[in-house]
């Protein structure tokens, strides 16, 4: 007879950290949702990309996911727009609630997906599908930019050498526009493995295959988060490496699973 031997929690969270067992529960637990939602993300592109007159093309495409946040979508795309890097091309992705009036700028590109999906992977995904750039960056509808994120990213990534990815340090603001702190945490995948700080907002990487969120559905309760999984994924072939300038003004929401990052 097979002897089973069974491995205490605490080992197994020790040896492999906590949000990677996490993850694997929810890939097995999910999955149905994941393969629906890539479905709907595939045709949603290619619909999406047939009516357009053309795919927005740049050295790096900011895509920004919104949902009925029209004045804070529109203060974000500002942001973006007056990045000291012109190179780059701004595609909006609102998640099935229609769009709202944005700036004109002939960098800026909106879609609306045709239902709401409450995946903010899936509408990230589209967004990198309907761009051409040899370089990605993410921006939410409630959070901003310092005028030089892209150009002190770029400037790492397309040094002699440089990283596949990059990401910056957060400066976290509180709803009252006072300052929380700031985040900056030197990158360690083996430190990610327990500890989550890392964050889409400050993340600009290099286009590949690998450069896609998951397609899994996460409800709030739902850890990690689809950026960690993002970015520790990414970072199993591909280098990263961490900026240590604040360039993202993150609005922290006191009451979320974000007040938990350590750093």
């Amino acid at each position: 007879m097979r002897r089973i031997i069974r491995v205490p929690w605490e080992v197994l969270k020790r040896t492999f950290g906590w949000l990677v067992l996490f993850e694997l529960r929810n890939k097995v637990l999910l999955l149905p949702s994941a393969l629906r939602l890539r479905r709907f993300e595939t045709a949603e592109s290619r619909r999406l990309a047939a009516a357009a007159a053309s795919l927005p093309a740049a050295l790096v495409a900011t895509v920004i996911a919104t949902h009925r946040r029209p004045d804070e979508l529109r203060t974000a795309v500002r942001s973006a727009l007056a990045q000291t890097v012109r190179d780059q091309v701004v595609i909006v992705v609102d998640d099935g609630a229609g769009l709202c009036e944005l700036p004109d700028d002939p960098r800026l590109f909106a879609v609306s997906l045709a239902r709401n999906t409450g995946v903010a992977g899936i509408v990230r995904n589209v967004g990198i599908r309907l761009t051409r750039s040899r370089y990605v960056a993410f921006l939410d509808d409630d959070n901003l930019w310092e005028p030089d994120h892209l150009q002190r990213a770029l400037a790492v990534l397309e040094s002699p050498g440089g990283p596949d990815g990059v990401y910056t340090a957060l400066r976290r603001v509180l709803p009252d526009g006072t300052e929380r702190d700031i985040l900056s945490v030197p990158f360690d995948r083996r430190r990610a493995a327990r500890e989550s700080f890392l964050d889409t907002n400050a993340f600009v990487a290099r286009r590949n295959r690998a450069l896609h969120f998951s397609r899994l559905r996460r409800t709030p309760d739902v850890l990690p988060r689809e950026d960690w999984e993002l970015v520790h994924r990414y970072s199993r072939r591909h280098r990263v490496r961490h900026v240590p300038y604040a360039t993202v003004r993150y609005l922290v929401n006191p009451g979320s699973f974000y007040t938990t990052w350590s750093g």
